[in-house]
């Protein structure tokens, strides 16, 4: 498995470079360009189905490993971050785990907690807009 994820990392270390677009599009060229030579049958047709079909379905292997890797350690740092400041809700690290359900629940409660801050800085709005209306006119210019 550790030559999977290092040949996988290098492999999408190499493809996600322009040099890599700039390949594709120079073999894409090429074939175009050999048409003629193909009479532009069904086998030069299928030579470039035949490429594109294998490399894109083992790219999709490498990509996503690459994606599930950069993800868990996003995923590990954020928990740190939870873990390490005061006053954060440590039951949100590792979240992964969860069933869809309890992170419906989990969602659920959050939206309300943003719906309750909401409102907390709608009055507080209210508040500030009411103190500025009754205060002396020249007090409120300097505003």
């Amino acid at each position: 498995m550790e030559i999977f994820r290092r040949f996988a990392r290098g492999t999408a270390e190499v493809v996600g470079t322009p040099y890599a677009f700039v390949a594709a599009i120079a073999l894409i060229i090429g074939w175009l360009l050999s048409g003629p030579l193909f009479d532009f049958s069904d086998t030069w047709q299928l030579i470039i189905n035949t490429t594109t079909t294998i490399i894109t379905f083992l790219m999709v292997f490498v990509i996503q490993n690459a994606q599930n890797r950069d993800a868990r350690g996003i995923h590990i740092k954020l928990d740190e971050l939870i873990r390490a400041t005061t006053g954060a809700e440590n039951s949100v690290i590792d979240l992964a785990r969860l069933s869809d359900k309890q992170l419906l629940a989990l969602e659920h409660h959050y939206e309300r907690i943003g719906e309750m801050k909401d409102h907390e800085v709608n009055e507080e709005l209210e508040d500030i807009a009411a103190e500025k209306k009754h205060r002396p006119a020249k007090q409120r210019r300097k505003d």
